[in-house]
């Protein structure tokens, strides 16, 4: 079942567009992120996919079909069968979806095998238990670890200076959210070789860090439960007026205090991660 009857509206428009662009091309079909973790939003969520052909598709099929299908939030990645039994090393990049464009070139990385492996939902072909898929624990470790320099750190650097795009996002309710359970999912991942949503990885904070800052992350859980916060100019108002409004939603009485605790908290997140990896 879907998760959603959004989601579920999405992938019949997707299927229905592909089936008549290309009879048989897309063989499989698969939900990884919020729809199959149990964690789907359906104001702020992007139902995230994997599709599946026997070959490498033409790419300009690939263009038609996502320009038709517009701006719905369907976001994923193109593999083969093969693809899936050999994982993302020396495959080099695939065609990926997003926000209504197709990149052709998109990187991968092993978090979307072992998402598919453990948790895809089925809208086409054989379940993810009856495929042979790729799972490499050390692997998933490891590009973990690396993307919390990669990309994390670099991102709160960026944040710590007021003045930068980054900087703005995270004085609101859509930064909080994106980096608070961004870090805490990754030390999940780190602390029990699995793959985490949102708010899962949010509880698993309150319990795997000290209590200086489960403000921030309850923070973090109540945007994600309100489901408003977006990467927009009218989110970051809409967000910044949880501190002044009356009652108050926010559990900070500034923006700038939740600002300096949601840096600190990815700081103090990413080291630790890195301590558990070390450890490994």
């Amino acid at each position: 079942m879907m998760p959603h009857s959004k989601v579920d509206a999405i992938v019949e428009t997707y299927l229905s567009i592909a089936d008549m662009e290309a009879p048989g091309l897309v063989e499989g079909l698969y939900l990884e992120g919020s729809a199959a973790l149990g964690d789907y939003r359906p104001s702020t969520s992007d139902v995230d996919f994997i599709a599946v052909t026997a070959a490498a598709p033409p790419e300009d099929v690939l263009e038609r079909i996502h320009t038709r299908l517009g701006a719905h939030p369907f976001d994923g990645v193109y593999l083969t069968w093969d693809d899936l039994r050999r994982g993302p090393d020396g495959l080099g990049t695939r065609p990926q979806a997003q926000h209504g464009r197709l990149n052709r070139r998109g990187a991968l990385n092993p978090i979307t095998w072992h998402t598919l492996a453990q948790h895809g939902l089925t809208c086409r072909g054989p379940k993810p238990d009856e495929l042979e898929i790729w799972n490499d624990p050390d692997a998933l470790a490891a590009w973990t670890d690396d993307n919390l320099d990669r990309y994390w750190r670099r991102l709160v650097s960026r944040a710590s200076r007021l003045a930068t795009p980054w900087g703005l996002i995270c004085l609101g309710g859509y930064g909080t959210l994106w980096v608070v359970t961004g870090v805490a999912r990754l030390h999940y991942t780190l602390a029990t070789g699995d793959i985490t949503s949102k708010t899962e990885a949010g509880r698993y904070a309150l319990e795997a860090f000290p209590e200086r800052w489960h403000r921030v992350v309850n923070e973090a859980l109540r945007v994600r439960e309100e489901d408003t916060a977006e990467p927009t100019l009218g989110s970051l108002a809409s967000g910044l007026g949880d501190h002044f409004g009356a009652p108050r939603q926010s559990l900070y009485g500034s923006p700038f205090e939740r600002r300096k605790d949601v840096l600190g908290f990815a700081g103090q997140a990413i080291m630790s991660a890195h301590a558990l990896y070390a450890a490994r």
